[in-house]
C-alpha cells in the first residue's frame, strides 16, 4: 500500500460516516502521529510505500473509524498543550474546555513558587501534568476512583517527566483530604442522563461513563462534596476550580455561595458557553 492509495482507501471508507472536513482531519492525525511523516512529505512522494506491519495498523484503524471509535483510542494518545498523554478507554479524552481552565490557573499563579494543588478525578491526568510542566516548583497531587484510570495518569506523568502524587479514593465517601492546598480543581462528571442525546455516538459509545455523567436527580453531587472539603482544605488564599455543566451555571455558583465561597466567577469556554469556575474563600 502507498501513501496516496492508503488515503484514497480512507475517504472511500468513511465518507459516508463522516464529513470530508473530519476525515481530512483523520488522515493528518494518522499521516503524522503514526507514519510520523507530515504533509510536505506526503506531496512530495504520495507513493511511497508503507510497511506491512504499518498497513495493518492503518487497516485497525479504519475497521475503528467506521464503528465510531475515537481517533484518540486507535492511535492511542493525544497531543494536548505540548503533551504528548496516552488514551485509552478508562480515560476520557481531554478538551478544549479544560485547557482553558488549565491556562486560568497557570494565569493565576505562574509566578507564584511552590504552589500546592489538588486535582481530583484526574483521568489521564492532563491537568495535573499540565500544571506541573508550568509551575515552578509546584506540590502536586491528583486523586480518582478509577485504578485503571490512575494507572494511565501514573505512565503519562513519567512520560512527560512531571512529579505528581497519585492517590485511589473515592472522593464521594473521602471524609478529609490529605492536606491543605492552595489550589483544588476538579473536572467531575458532569452531564446529566437527559443530556445523552446530545452526546456524539463515539463519546457514548466509547468513553468511560463513570467520568461522564451524572443523575438527573443529583446533577451537582460532585460539586457539593468538592466543595465542602475544599472549604475545609483550602488555604485562606486559595481557590477552587471547576469545569461546569454548561447548562448549570447559576446553580453551581448558587450551590457554592451556599457552601460559604465568597467570590465565585463564573466564565465562558471558546465556544461561549458556562464552563469554568473560580471559587475563593475571601
Amino acid at each position: 500500500m502507498t501513501l496516496l492509495s492508503f488515503k484514497q482507501q480512507l475517504y472511500s471508507n468513511l465518507e459516508s460516516h463522516y464529513p470530508i472536513s473530519e476525515i481530512t482531519t483523520f488522515f493528518q492525525l494518522i499521516l503524522e502521529d503514526v507514519l510520523q511523516l507530515t504533509k510536505i512529505d506526503f506531496a512530495l512522494a504520495p507513493n511511497t510505500k508503507i510497511s506491512q506491519n504499518k498497513t495493518e495498523q492503518l487497516q485497525q484503524i479504519i475497521k475503528g473509524l467506521i464503528v465510531h471509535t475515537p481517533i484518540q483510542y486507535l492511535i492511542g494518545f493525544v497531543t494536548y498543550m505540548d503533551l504528548k498523554l496516552e488514551v485509552n478507554k478508562q480515560v476520557l479524552i481531554p478538551r478544549p474546555e479544560t485547557e482553558t481552565l488549565i491556562r486560568w490557573i497557570l494565569e493565576d499563579y505562574k509566578q507564584t513558587l511552590n504552589v500546592s494543588v489538588l486535582d481530583i478525578g484526574t483521568g489521564s491526568g492532563c491537568i495535573p501534568i499540565a500544571l506541573s510542566k508550568q509551575l515552578q516548583q509546584a506540590k502536586i497531587a491528583a486523586i480518582d476512583v478509577s485504578k485503571a484510570a490512575l494507572k494511565v495518569a501514573a505512565k503519562n506523568a513519567e512520560m512527560n517527566q512531571t512529579d505528581i502524587l497519585f492517590h485511589h479514593q473515592d472522593i464521594l465517601t473521602t471524609d478529609k483530604l490529605p492536606k491543605t492546598y492552595d489550589v483544588i480543581v476538579s473536572n467531575p462528571p458532569y452531564v446529566r442522563n437527559l443530556e445523552k442525546v446530545e452526546i456524539k455516538k463515539n463519546v457514548l459509545d466509547y468513553e468511560p461513563h463513570l467520568a461522564l455523567f451524572v443523575e438527573d436527580n443529583a446533577p451537582l453531587i460532585f460539586y457539593k462534596k468538592i466543595a465542602e472539603l475544599a472549604i475545609q482544605h483550602l488555604q485562606p488564599t486559595g481557590a477552587l476550580y471547576y469545569e461546569i455543566n454548561q447548562y448549570l451555571g447559576n446553580e453551581t455558583v448558587e450551590l457554592l455561595k451556599e457552601i460559604g465561597f465568597k467570590n465565585v466567577i463564573l466564565k465562558k469556554d471558546l465556544f461561549g458557553n458556562d464552563r469554568m469556575i473560580k471559587a475563593t474563600l475571601r
